[in-house]
């Protein structure tokens, strides 16, 4: 391939983004106003930046609690300590809940938090403030939390990110991790975004909502240090699939594109029998069930799937920005996010795939116990800082 870069590397469905929160992320506490003056207002978490020696030779030594699961040979040892952490909570599988009920469940940043805990995992100190910020949408306003680095520059990069769950589940506090680390290894101003969620708003609010995010971060980025010419969008699963539909818009409204496209593990396919989806219908914490449940709660009729912004694998691609696509191995979403870069590809785009062996959907948020997650989120920074150096 000319342009589409396949590195293979050895060393769930949320990122385990608050690593460390005072309180679990499942005791839902108020959003963040506008006043709100520093990260330690917002969610006191873990950042991102790369652990010292002895924290990784800790993360390192998590050991799981019972044998390999059949989906997984090739799980490393931290990412099944993570699912096996997960496992014994008990809770009832979400596609059996409601959305109101999956949303109280606890998530892989639960296990992530106890982990830490329980192995004396330091936390490295936040190096970024934030502040919540009220985004107007069609028909009402969303929520975004800003986060800004603390290195004292007049003006950032600005990059928007777009959060995972399905379209129904998590917050930005699931995945808090995620967006601090890439606004402290990109030194960025990064606005994550609350969009409405399913099944209380069908297709396409949320895609609308992260749009209409993305045009409010044009306009509005001087405002909060952001430089408007330099913006790059970036999403997690739904919100891989969110970020792309983004750039789509944004080229057929004329809008300025994002310089860069940051796609993990991105849904990009209306489709589950895929071979990734047969060989890891029971993975977890992403699971075949559960994608089709995101689905059923998202989508308006199954006509939907079949939409461009749904079936990115169908849908027309070209003049969209250089992309940067991360796929974990162990994962439903791996043969659509492989077939999405081949199509970037063949539409004349600039790809670097990545796919981290050993490693289940959602790990990208876990850099302070896994070392896929520290590669992956500087392989992220490194092709944004480079996009918003040309």
């Amino acid at each position: 391939m000319k342009t589409l870069s396949l590195i293979r590397q050895g060393g769930i469905t949320f990122a385990a983004a608050c690593l460390f929160l005072a309180s679990s992320c499942e005791s839902k506490r108020p959003v963040e106003s506008e006043a709100e003056t520093s990260d330690a207002a917002a969610v006191d978490t873990a950042s991102t930046t790369p652990l010292t020696d002895s924290a990784d030779m800790v993360a390192s030594s998590l050991k799981p609690t019972g044998p390999k699961p059949a989906w997984a040979d090739e799980i490393t040892g931290p990412m099944q300590a993570i699912t096996d952490k997960l496992a014994s909570y008990g809770a009832k599988p979400i596609p059996q809940l409601t959305a109101k009920q999956a949303r109280q469940n606890p998530t892989p940043t639960t296990a992530v938090m106890d982990l830490m805990k329980e192995n004396n995992i330091p936390v490295p100190p936040s190096n970024v403030d934030t502040v919540g910020k009220k985004i107007p949408v069609n028909g009402g306003q969303i929520h975004a939390r800003v986060y800004t680095p603390k290195t004292g520059k007049a003006s950032y990069p600005v990059i928007v990110y777009y959060h995972g769950g399905g379209w129904v589940i998590a917050d930005l506090d699931t995945y808090d991790a995620s967006a601090k680390g890439l606004a402290e290894q990109a030194d960025a101003v990064v606005i994550s975004v609350a969009y409405r969620q399913a099944p209380e708003n069908k297709f396409p609010t949320a895609h609308n909502d992260s749009f209409a995010a993305y045009k409010w971060a044009l306009k509005n980025a001087a405002s909060i240090k952001g430089d408007p010419k330099r913006v790059a969008v970036v999403g997690e699963s739904a919100g891989g699939n969110l970020a792309t539909a983004v750039s789509m818009m944004a080229r057929d409204q004329k809008v300025q594109m994002p310089l860069h496209q940051v796609l993990v593990y991105p849904i990009a396919g209306y489709a589950t029998n895929t071979a990734s989806y047969q060989k890891y219908a029971a993975a977890k914490p992403l699971d075949k069930p559960m994608m089709e449940w995101f689905f059923q709660q998202y989508l308006r009729t199954p006509a939907d799937g079949k939409n461009p912004w749904i079936n990115l694998v169908a849908a027309d691609l070209k003049n969209l920005p250089p992309t940067t696509i991360i796929n974990a191995q162990l994962d439903p979403l791996q043969a659509e996010g492989e077939q999405l870069a081949e199509k970037l590809e063949a539409a004349g785009v600039t790809v670097n795939h990545k796919l981290y062996n050993g490693v289940t959907h959602e790990f990208f948020g876990m850099a302070a116990v896994l070392s896929e997650a520290k590669e992956a989120q500087k392989l992220a920074a490194d092709n944004l800082k480079a996009a918003f150096a040309k």
